[in-house]
């Protein structure tokens, strides 16, 4: 069934309506390998957003096609679940225990899951029958969980008695724990062959923490902290710690990225959930969603602006060092500015999920498989019209040695 679905999502269409960017993209999906610049550093960093995260799997299945491997993936809540898919397993099992993941979650917990041609007679009928559907999915969420995700505590939490803090919530993430040990193999996680970092909030200090392959042992435990989110989800015990979900403070690993030193020169794929760009709500139940959309986005865009102009500050500084004659090298401003500047070069390509028109403010949490499907196919496509873009893998070349790119912003 996985191995049918990953032919079915390889040989998925584009539907965007774009044809110019459709064409360009078919030539990538021909399954020629693209030739990078010589990058010391191609990182994926994937943001949290729950069930929107299929998204996700759709862009890495876009780079693999082309042989796009990433050297370091760093995730946050469902980007970190998916992160411990990508890193555990070897390259060419990738994509179909991303699709085995997803087909396993995207499933009731307890009740069968409806037959697929009626599910997909619903999803595919008028908006207003869709938007019903989809409704009653995430409804479904609530009452009894996901397959292998999550399940309704019983008896549900009584708000004023104590007990341990990884029972204060509402759904128990143990059946997880299990997904992943079967769907992941953590030595390779932990041999180094990819650098792997997802981050969560240390619930007793309010720190943010990376666990890192680099620094320690990763296990089940570290990916499922970094999706904690309270109060559905219950703090993750780690080493006498308690952790929530890294998005309570930063919903992209972004800064964890680039602001690493020693500074390499860095092609990273940013890929988020949660779009900035949307329309005005006019309804109680659409301002719910779009609160979501501006409180988990923001963060990138502070991130990507602030590392943008630092990145400038150093590269600039380093040409000036350049131009200073060797018999100052040695004085003491020349030695702080050397320590500070850096020519280090970052190309940030931006994969941004774009809402659905059917999508309500349960997007997050609407774990339908057709949904799910339609969320990939949207990586994909992404992915696929980023890539064929000219020019858009080079070595940055402005003064400031970073650049940006995100395929619906340059269309527009």
């Amino acid at each position: 069934m996985a191995q049918r679905n990953v032919k079915r999502a390889r040989a998925g269409t584009l539907n965007d309506g774009d044809g110019e960017h459709a064409g360009a993209a078919a030539g990538v999906r021909a399954g020629r390998h693209l030739q990078l610049p010589q990058y010391q550093t191609i990182a994926l960093m994937l943001q949290g957003g729950g069930a929107l995260g299929a998204y996700q799997a759709g862009v890495y299945q876009g780079l693999h096609e082309v042989g796009i491997h990433p050297n370091w993936i760093a995730g946050i809540s469902i980007g970190a679940l998916n992160t411990a898919i990508i890193a555990g397993n070897a390259p060419e099992h990738r994509v179909t225990r991303l699709l085995e993941f997803w087909e396993t979650i995207c499933q009731p917990a307890f009740a069968p899951p409806l037959p697929a041609f009626l599910e997909q007679t619903l999803f595919n009928s008028n908006d207003t029958v869709r938007k019903a559907f989809t409704a009653l999915q995430a409804t479904g969420a609530i009452v009894q969980g996901q397959k292998g995700f999550f399940v309704p505590r019983f008896p549900p939490p009584m708000p004023a008695v104590s007990g341990p803090p990884q029972n204060a919530s509402y759904y128990d993430t143990s059946p997880m724990k299990s997904t992943l040990e079967a769907l992941c193999d953590f030595d390779r996680i932990n041999s180094g062959e990819t650098r792997v970092s997802v981050g969560a909030v240390n619930v007793g200090t309010g720190n943010f923490a990376y666990f890192d392959n680099t620094r320690m042992k990763l296990r089940p435990e570290h990916f499922i902290a970094s999706g904690a989110l309270p109060p559905g989800f219950g703090a993750m015990e780690i080493d006498g710690e308690y952790y929530w979900d890294g998005g309570l403070m930063s919903n992209t690993p972004l800064y964890e990225v680039i602001q690493t030193t020693p500074r390499h020169d860095t092609l990273a794929f940013q890929v988020d959930l949660w779009s900035a760009i949307g329309p005005v709500p006019d309804n109680i139940t659409d301002v719910q969603g779009r609160m979501k959309d501006i409180q988990y986005s923001s963060r990138t865009r502070l991130v990507t602006d602030m590392l943008q102009r630092s990145q400038r500050f150093r590269h600039v500084l380093r040409e000036v060092l350049d131009r200073v004659a060797p018999e100052h090298r040695d004085d003491p401003w020349c030695k702080l500015a050397e320590d500070l500047s850096c020519s280090k070069r970052y190309n940030v390509i931006h994969l941004i999920y774009r809402q659905k028109e059917y999508e309500g403010h349960f997007k997050d949490f609407q774990f339908g498989l057709s949904t799910m499907r339609e969320h990939w196919e949207s990586g994909l496509q992404d992915i696929r019209n980023s890539l064929a873009q000219p020019d858009w893998l080079a070595m940055p070349d402005n003064d400031a040695g970073f650049v940006t790119h995100d395929i619906h912003r340059d269309k527009r």
